[in-house]
């Protein structure tokens, strides 16, 4: 297994946008409309699991988290609200100031790390929900990375993780549509390549020690301008969780 499945060029990419990772019509926009929908999978998947009531004010209490590859924290501060322990690792030294002074200014206590997947195993550090999202496609060597995150789960622990598949349709949507037509992302954030396909996916995931138990997609309607969560359409966003049994 690779001791560091960071790729500096992809961290590059993500530190030269960090300002913007609040604006909801900068570059991050498609991260902004998607949020709502991956809040609604991470959460449902995480209460199912733990047996916790969503109609409560703070039902993850009790549970520690951690989101890799936070960003400025778009996931990392709705989990805090939530009730859960959250520790946000990004490998990009500059998103982790722009999400501290936003998780201050919102009154949240978020424990920021400039820092990787290894180093936080390596530290012995162990977490009963490992977020991982729209990440895997910019690491170095994924099957490193996901045998790294099982790594960082107790036992019982949960990794929740999303991505691209790698299709024709993910194609024309996330790089000639995101990329070059609508401009929301810099061209060249994507490279369809390294897209993962769920299949390939989940064999990560069971060659890593881990055990595939759902996954969805996410689809993006230009009709009705908003995501969902489909049982059915993988073929372009897609989420995936397993469990360290």
């Amino acid at each position: 297994m690779s001791l560091n499945t960071v790729d500096p060029a992809e961290v590059a990419k993500f530190e030269a946008m960090a300002a913007e990772w609040w604006d909801t019509e900068g570059k991050f926009k498609p991260l902004h409309m998607m949020n709502p929908v991956r809040l609604d999978y991470i959460t449902r998947q995480i209460a199912a699991e733990f047996g916790r009531d969503l109609t409560l004010p703070r039902p993850f209490t009790g549970l520690r988290l951690l989101d890799i590859g936070c960003g400025g924290g778009l996931l990392s501060e709705p989990m805090a609200r939530l009730g859960a322990e959250v520790m946000g690792a990004d490998a990009a030294e500059a998103n982790i100031p722009v999400a501290r002074l936003h998780a201050g200014q919102a009154g949240l206590t978020i424990d920021y790390r400039h820092t990787t997947a290894e180093a936080l195993a390596a530290a012995g550090e162990g977490f009963d929900v490992v977020l991982a999202m729209e990440i895997v496609e910019h690491v170095a060597d994924p099957q490193g990375f996901v045998t790294t995150c099982r790594g960082l789960l107790r036992p019982g622990g949960m990794l929740i993780m999303s991505t691209l598949n790698r299709t024709a349709k993910s194609f024309l949507a996330a790089i000639v549509g995101a990329e070059w037509v609508m401009r929301w992302l810099p061209r060249g954030t994507h490279d369809w390549s390294r897209f993962i396909q769920p299949d390939e996916l989940c064999a990560l995931m069971r060659t890593a020690g881990l055990d595939p138990v759902d996954r969805k997609g996410m689809v993006f309607s230009p009709v009705g301008w908003h995501w969902s969560l489909s049982d059915r359409d993988l073929s372009v966003n897609y989420a995936a969780t397993a469990l360290r049994r």
